[in-house]
């Protein structure tokens, strides 16, 4: 028997990555489903959902029911382990941080923040996020296979360089990665080495984590927008794979122009969406000033969110719309998505007035009234960390195996691939 099993694991190995990956984004939630996307006996099935289980990244309910009218066998559950390992992911945004444990399945299972102004050395934010979130790993005693960094700007590939940190003291060009791999080998955190930290601009990230566990699953051809805490950015997955361009600077739609008398902006054009549709933009239409108390982003949120009857608050919601959706239009235009996902302001804009902004997307499109693109809400929470995540995850989708690896020492250097 055990000789039998044996076999069945050794055909099923190498799909041990696709198994894991299918349970990972909710695709596979029995046997009997693993069993039919894996293409594979249900023996050799059982034999892959046995191993990902000794691996402790997954669970498999030994009590199996059958749905409500199915037909035949009931199938055994699958579920990403409760208390498995996890990676830590952190995001730098322009009022301070926010680092988090994640775990397989997009699920945070710790966060912790930090506010207040980012210094121009990025070497001394990235120091405090990762010691925070070494305290995370303390606290929980979880075990940690890896880390990724979300970063609002441009990543030019393969370095890692923050190329247009434009809402941040930053230097253009300033070595992200490699100042988050040092934070992390000074920080001792176990099982996280210098060959395993990933960093990816915020926007991208979260368009990952939307198509893989959000509202964009399912999606072949994902356009996601969004203001963080300041500006606007564009990710954009092409036939189920993140477009990141030759060089990782794909999308960068805060630099469409849709008031060509509007603001300056930061990259020496007027009238920038990055200037023109942010929670600072916004603030300002509203006629109210930013205050200390808590970020921009919240600030904005809040006053759409509590205040929207005011006239002047409708008026400025009514103005951000338009020009954002002059935007994603133009965006339509060319990509021809078949979803748009947004985030950030841009989701409270969508639910306060969700008729105005898809009328002003179908007005300025070509495809507009006659084939409508879906615009939706993003739907996780803290989806640019859950990106960064992913990144983190990726070379354990690609070949769980590399968590024993990790055991005993570091993989090859090497950076995952963003399938989404």
């Amino acid at each position: 028997m055990t000789q039998t099993r044996t076999t069945r694991l050794e055909r099923g190995r190498g799909a041990l990555g696709p198994a894991l990956e299918l349970v990972h984004t909710g695709r596979a939630p029995t046997r009997a489903v693993l069993t039919s996307e894996l293409g594979v006996t249900r023996a050799t099935a059982g034999a892959v959902a046995a191993e990902l289980e000794v691996l402790g990244l997954i669970t498999v309910d030994s009590r199996p029911t059958a749905s409500a009218g199915s037909q035949g066998r009931p199938s055994h559950r699958l579920f990403v382990a409760e208390n498995g390992p996890v990676v830590l992911a952190a995001q730098i945004h322009a009022d301070g941080f926010r680092v988090a444990l994640v775990g397989l399945g997009g699920r945070i299972v710790a966060t912790s923040t930090g506010c207040g102004a980012i210094p121009a050395d990025p070497a001394h934010v990235l120091a405090d996020a990762v010691g925070a979130g070494a305290e995370l790993l303390r606290e929980t005693g979880r075990r940690c296979l890896g880390a990724g960094l979300a970063v609002p700007s441009a990543v030019a590939e393969p370095d890692g360089e923050a190329l247009n940190p434009l809402h941040l003291a930053w230097p253009a060009g300033a070595p992200v990665r490699e100042l988050f791999l040092r934070s992390l080998a000074a920080a001792g955190i176990p099982g996280v080495t210098d060959a395993i930290g990933f960093t990816g601009n915020d926007v991208n990230l979260m368009a990952l984590a939307e198509h893989r566990h959000g509202a964009g699953r399912g999606a072949r051809d994902l356009l996601c927008v969004a203001s963080g805490h300041r500006g606007v950015g564009g990710a954009l997955v092409l036939d189920g794979r993140l477009h990141s361009g030759s060089s990782g600077l794909a999308l960068e739609v805060g630099h469409l122009t849709v008031n060509p008398e509007g603001a300056p902006c930061h990259c020496g054009s007027r009238g920038c969406l990055d200037v023109e549709a942010d929670p600072l933009a916004f603030l300002g239409a509203a006629g109210r000033e930013p205050g200390p108390e808590v970020s921009l982003l919240q600030q904005a949120t809040d006053l759409l969110r509590d205040e929207y009857a005011d006239p002047g608050v409708r008026a400025a919601a009514d103005l951000l719309i338009d020009r954002l959706g002059l935007g994603i239009a133009g965006l339509v235009n060319i990509l021809n998505p078949d979803r748009i996902v947004l985030g950030g302001l841009h989701r409270e804009l969508l639910a306060a007035d969700p008729e105005r902004l898809r009328a002003v997307v179908a007005d300025r499109s070509l495809w507009g009234r006659s084939g409508g693109v879906p615009i939706l809400p993003c739907s996780l929470d803290h989806n640019s960390l859950v990106g960064a995540a992913e990144l983190a995850w990726q070379p354990v989708l690609d070949d769980p195996l590399v968590v024993l690896a990790r055991e005993e020492g570091p993989p090859p250097a090497g950076a995952p691939r963003l399938r989404a």
